[in-house]
């Protein structure tokens, strides 16, 4: 029970214990941004990723299951595994999930940061998150420093624990910003 009330603690901690300022930070801004373009993560609406239907939390799960990954539950949360990564899906009966989140243990970060790296596109296209391929040039791009961005209508939160606990390891975090209701775990 401890780990979903992990992942409702990083999917609303958002940037707050971030060590960034408010200042874009070279990997969420366009090389040009200081000329006035718009940082990477506003760019997003000129993906040309097909767009695809949003999908219930249910139909997530489902599509994880038939992807290849073990599903369980715990609590609010349907935990879908395959290898080292788990991705959490909030259930509940919104248009689409508002949590959908990857994690994956180990006190190597750049090692955590590439096995998600592997699955991200995987999730992404079952999930139906639109658009998918700014989220995972981002992520490419970002290395291990904690970092936020906004593409669509999701908020991306990377974050890692390392420092006492004893279970180290990274998490991507994507949260719908259009849900109003029941949109986190207790």
């Amino acid at each position: 029970m401890s780990a979903a009330l992990l992942i409702g603690t990083t999917a609303c901690s958002g940037s707050d214990d971030k060590k960034s300022s408010d200042a874009p930070t070279p990997s969420d801004t366009t090389a040009g941004s200081e000329t006035g373009q718009q940082p990477a993560s506003e760019t997003s609406a000129k993906s040309d990723d097909p767009v695809l239907p949003d999908l219930a939390a249910a139909q997530v799960v489902a599509g994880l299951a038939k992807g290849g990954y073990k599903c369980g539950a715990d609590g609010t949360y349907a935990i879908c595994t395959s290898g080292t990564v788990s991705v959490w899906v909030l259930t509940g009966s919104h248009k689409r999930p508002p949590v959908v989140s990857l994690h994956a243990n180990g006190a190597k970060i750049a090692d955590v940061r590439a096995e998600i790296g592997k699955q991200l596109p995987k999730v992404l296209e079952i999930a139906h998150i639109n658009p998918r391929t700014p989220i995972t040039d981002w992520f490419g791009a970002l290395g291990t420093v904690e970092r936020a961005t906004k593409v669509g209508d999701w908020r991306v939160d990377w974050s890692t624990e390392t420092v006492d606990t004893e279970d180290p390891g990274a998490h991507l975090t994507l949260v719908d910003s259009t849900c109003k209701v029941n949109c986190q775990a207790e």
